[in-house]
C-alpha cells in the first residue's frame, strides 16, 4: 500500500448543520466523524493520510491531534478540485493511486475502500468512482454513463437537467486518481456551473475528453455513502451506526 496516499476533505463549514462546530467534528456515538473516516482508511491498509482543512482548522487539527495524518490548509474554500490542488505540494515526486473522499461518510467501511483500490487497479482507469443506487438520489451527483454503459460525466444536481435528475446511480464522493494526470486536471478544471465552484467531478469529464478510461464500482451497501449535512442526517447515521455495534456485540 506504499503506491497509496488518501486526502480526506475537511474544510467544508457545513452551514445546514446550524452550529459553529466544524461539520466532520460533529460526534457520531461519541466519536468526530471524521475520526470514524480516518481509521476507515487506516484500516484499509493506507499508511499516509492527508487532510484538507479550512474552516475552523485549528480546532480540527486539535481533534485529529493523536492521529497519524498530514494536513493542508484550503484558505478559501473554491469547491472540491480546488481543495484536492491543495495537497499537490504534499505529494511531489509520488506517482501512485490518490484516494479522495469526504470527511463526513462516518458508515464508509475498510472492506469497501479496499474493494474499490482493487477495482481501480484491475481496471487500467485514470479513475475509479465508487457510486451507488439510491430510491431517492436527491442532493446528491448523477452517474451519466454513454451508449456503452461507460462512465462518461458526472452531474451534481443543481447542474442536472430534469432527465439527469431520474438517473438513480450517484457518486459517493469517493475515487481513486492516478495522481500523475489528477493534478494536471485539475488545473484545467473551470468554475462554469450554479455554484460557481471548481468541482473535482469535472475531472472526470475532462479525461473522458481525452478518451481516457474512467471506471466505477457499485457499493453493494448504500448506506456507506451517505454524507452529513443536516441534523437529521446525522441522528441517522447515528442510529445505523448503533444498530450495527448492536449487531456485532
Amino acid at each position: 500500500m506504499n503506491d497509496l496516499v488518501a486526502i480526506i476533505l475537511a474544510a467544508g463549514k457545513g452551514v445546514r448543520m446550524e452550529s459553529e462546530l466544524p461539520k466532520v467534528l460533529h460526534q457520531v456515538c461519541g466519536r468526530p466523524m471524521i475520526g470514524w473516516v480516518v481509521s476507515a482508511v487506516m484500516d484499509a491498509g493506507l499508511k499516509r493520510v492527508i487532510l484538507v482543512i479550512g474552516h475552523q482548522a485549528e480546532r480540527v487539527r486539535e481533534a485529529l491531534r493523536e492521529e497519524k495524518v498530514e494536513f493542508v490548509l484550503q484558505a478559501e474554500q473554491k469547491g472540491t478540485a480546488h481543495a484536492v490542488l491543495q495537497a499537490e505540494g504534499l505529494l511531489k515526486g509520488f506517482s501512485g493511486i490518490v484516494l479522495v473522499l469526504c470527511g463526513d461518510v462516518p458508515l464508509l467501511s475498510p472492506q469497501t475502500i479496499k474493494d474499490l483500490v482493487h477495482h481501480h487497479r484491475s481496471s487500467n482507469a485514470l479513475a475509479t468512482v465508487l457510486t451507488a443506487e439510491l430510491e431517492d438520489p436527491t442532493g446528491y451527483g448523477r452517474i451519466v454513463r454513454d451508449d456503452q454503459g461507460m462512465v462518461d460525466r458526472i452531474v451534481e444536481e443543481k447542474d442536472a437537467t430534469a432527465e439527469e435528475k431520474r438517473i438513480r446511480e450517484v457518486n459517493s464522493g469517493l475515487f481513486c486518481f492516478q495522481s500523475d494526470h489528477l493534478f494536471p486536471a485539475l488545473r484545467m478544471v473551470k468554475a462554469d456551473n450554479q455554484q460557481g465552484e471548481f468541482y473535482l467531478t469535472d475531472v472526470i469529464s475532462i479525461f473522458r475528453e481525452e478518451n481516457k478510461r474512467v471506471a466505477a464500482l457499485l457499493c453493494p451497501n448504500e448506506e456507506e455513502i451517505l454524507g452529513v449535512n443536516s441534523p437529521e442526517q446525522l441522528l441517522r447515521v447515528e442510529g445505523i451506526m448503533k444498530g450495527r455495534r448492536e449487531k456485532s456485540t
